[in-house]
């Protein structure tokens, strides 16, 4: 056993023996819970007789798991043992094909696939290629115990849809976070490499219990400074400790880094010198971790440099690094949130100009992050439409899990649901049926390369998210980048299973809860395709009326254009004509008021106030009720919290009520602060079962905000 192996063990083991005492029901150990089983005598058998075939670092990892997972289900203390012979084995974790049990018909799982199999007697087999397809299985096999599905009797077999399933920090080296509202940054860059944390260990672990296999662990507003040997180090220290976890590591790379570092005159992605420093740089990061995953790109976006520096392509930008890290097996992730300096007629059209016209122009290593719509994560939007518009260039999706525009920290916002809206929306550029999910898997256009990554919402607030119920959002995207097509049902009631407890008169108010807050939130916040009508800056609260800032896309009048005449912004052929973008099916359906989705209506048309919508309202009594519905639901999860008290600790219950407490009271306020805006454009009455406002416009107007997390 190498030295590396045996310091795993001992920190694993430490970890294990000192459960009982580290841990309080803080929400420090996620979905992880392995909270006593209410019949534990099968899992007591299956534990009691385990084999691990082999020796590693993931292997011990596994042991120590397995240990974890016993304590926990059994409510004491039982060490286990993993050597038991193969014919007194009940549970065998091993490379090894069962004799007599026929896996075939699936083939070769690859290096991250695993098989599930029960025989009549009852002995469970995880089986894998790979070590790191063994640790996926186990973590699944724990999960199924927990929440009491067991292993179907004709197995279980699971594979990911999606190769790369990553996610973004947006953490600066100095600990502050970009749009982070759960406490620092969980990278303590001035005590690397020297110190390794214990949640750097337990976040690995978090990951590879939901598949999640990739890091970037740096802000896309990118500090040069991460490229440099004094930082490479770190990075590597980083790397060493997520590698048995089958997590691989990126950074975010500067793109003008030639010349801060390298004291190059330019960074022309066709200079020669430049293409020879990237070169070396890439050389020189493989020395420190070799198995390094690549790099984040954002450039020509806020500020940050890029190619249009030097009249140059997104394409020449991205492939001058594809190619140095292509004889390393690297892999660039360039980001598609680019627009210019100058204000737009549209800015839901620049993603789209800027990189549709060089499709098939990127290298076999470049793939294209797209953020889910084309604005900026808004509560609602449309997909994105480059969505099926490239077939001939890999396209990943980012997500945000970070809540910048719904509510931050405290306003609880499942967003499988949102995730699951994009990933189901039809593109039609293959006929029907040719969803975002086929597009983002590879099966749409036979992509070599698939990726999707999701903007973290970690901190070092000790339940890692700030909102307990903000780990459903990890855990989701998690569970819907290794596959798809998972439904957000699932996901919330295995969620709520693993941290909580199995008990029906909890999960089905509280899943119910969940399934309809994204809904809740939008409706209290962007009904009817209202967009982006934060507060500046900060994003923080209701702010309809920020106008004549220095870019007219950051104001929130640029987006919803009320006038006496009406509201929302024209994007069809009499507009912008954004919605040209998308298949002719969707321009057709979406182009028509009466026939777009009323969820996107004020996206794509500008509508007088006194419109008749499908059930018979006017679109001022439809905007208005809707504020209503958002904050009565919110205050029903008050009370429906609550009333479940006794199915939840007194940490965590207390935590989520106060919480609770904050969306419903800030919900109120974005109802009133949106409608008296807009009220005196529509120049009517609030209809009847809304509540009168209790202060004027101004007073909302006048609201200040300072130091708001995350800006």
């Amino acid at each position: 056993m190498t030295l590396y192996l045996r310091l795993c063990t001992c920190l694993l083991l430490l970890l294990v023996q000192g459960t009982s005492t580290v841990f309080s029901k803080d929400g420090y150990k996620l979905w992880l819970q392995y909270h006593p089983l209410e019949a534990p005598q099968k899992v007591q058998s299956l534990m009691g007789a385990i084999r691990v075939d082999g020796d590693s670092p993931t292997l011990a990892i596994i042991k120590t798991e397995l240990q974890l997972a016993a304590n926990g289900f059994l409510d004491k203390n039982l060490p286990l043992a993993f050597d038991h012979q193969e014919e007194a084995a009940r549970l065998i974790i091993s490379k090894q094909t069962p004799s007599g049990w026929d896996p075939s018909a699936k083939g070769s799982l690859g290096r991250e696939g695993y098989r599930l199999l029960k025989n009549d007697a009852g002995v469970v087999w995880v089986a894998a290629d790979t070590d790191i397809g063994l640790l996926y299985g186990t973590f699944k096999f724990l999960q199924l115990m927990q929440t009491g599905a067991g292993i179907p009797e004709s197995g279980y077999h699971s594979e990911p849809k999606i190769q790369h399933r990553i996610l973004n920090h947006w953490d600066n080296l100095n600990r502050t976070l970009e749009r982070g509202y759960a406490g620092a940054s969980i990278w303590n860059w001035h005590r690397l490499p020297d110190h390794i944390d214990q949640q750097y260990h337990d976040y690995a672990r978090a990951n590879a219990s939901i598949g999640i296999n990739g890091s970037v662990v740096t802000n896309v507003n990118a500090n040069a400074l991460v490229l440099t040997p004094e930082y490479l180090e770190k990075a590597a220290a980083l790397a060493d400790v997520f590698r048995p976890y089958g997590i691989t590591l990126y950074l975010t790379a500067r793109f003008s880094a030639p010349m801060e570092l390298g004291r190059l005159p330019t960074a022309d992605p066709l200079d020669p010198g430049v293409q020879q420093w990237w070169k070396d740089k890439a050389d020189e990061i493989y020395r420190y971790i070799p198995d390094f995953g690549g790099f984040l790109v954002k450039a020509d976006s806020e500020g940050q440099p890029g190619p249009h520096n030097y009249q140059r392509s997104q394409a020449d930008g991205a492939n001058l690094l594809a190619d140095a890290l292509k004889p390393h097996g690297g892999i660039v992730m360039w980001r598609a949130f680019v627009y210019s300096e100058d204000t737009p007629d549209d800015r839901a059209k620049q993603a789209y100009q800027e990189f549709q016209p060089y499709d098939g122009s990127f290298r076999d290593n470049v793939i294209v992050q797209v953020k889910n719509g084309a604005i900026d994560f808004q509560p609602r939007e449309p997909f994105h439409p480059l969505f099926g518009a490239m077939p001939q260039t890999p396209l990943m999706m980012e997500f945000q899990i970070t809540q910048e525009y719904l509510g931050q920290a405290t306003h609880h916002v499942f967003l499988p649901s949102l995730y699951t809206e994009v990933l189901q929306s039809d593109t039609y550029v293959n006929g029907p049926g040719s969803t975002v999910s086929k597009v983002i898997d590879g099966s749409l256009h036979g992509y070599s390369l698939t990726a999707m990554a999701g903007v973290s919402n970690i901190g070092t607030d000790r339940n890692w998210t700030g909102h307990h119920f903000h780990q459903a959002n990890w855990f989701g995207y998690g569970r819907l980048a290794w596959d798809p097509e998972i439904s957000p049902e699932t996901i919330a009631d295995e969620w709520l299973r693993l941290t909580f407890t199995n008990a029906p008169e909890f999960i089905e108010p509280v899943k119910k809860m969940m399934l309809q807050s994204h809904e809740m939130a939008v409706n209290y916040m962007t009904p009817l395709g209202l967009h982006h009508i934060m507060a500046w800056s900060h994003h923080y609260g209701p702010g309809p009326w920020v106008t004549d800032r220095h870019r007219d896309d950051w104001t929130s009048t640029y987006y919803h254009k009320a006038s006496e005449n009406g509201v929302g912004f024209d994007r069809t052929a009499s507009g912008s004509n954004a919605l040209e973008q998308y298949a002719p099916e969707l321009q057709a359906q979406w182009g028509d008021p009466k026939r777009v989705p009323e969820k996107y209506l004020l996206w794509f048309h500008h509508v007088p106030w006194e419109y008749t919508l499908q059930n018979g309202r006017t679109l001022w009594d439809e905007m208005a009720l809707r504020y209503q519905k958002g904050v009565d639901e919110a205050r029903q999860n008050v009370a429906t919290w609550e009333s479940l008290e006794s199915y939840v600790d007194e940490e965590r219950h207390a935590h989520v009520f106060s919480f609770l407490e904050i969306q419903a009271k800030e919900a109120a306020w974005w109802r009133d602060a949106c409608l008296l805006y807009f009220q005196q454009f529509a120049q009517s009455p609030l209809p009847e079962g809304v509540e009168k406002p209790e202060k004027e416009l101004e007073y909302f107007m006048g609201i200040r905000h300072r130091y708001v997390p995350g800006n």
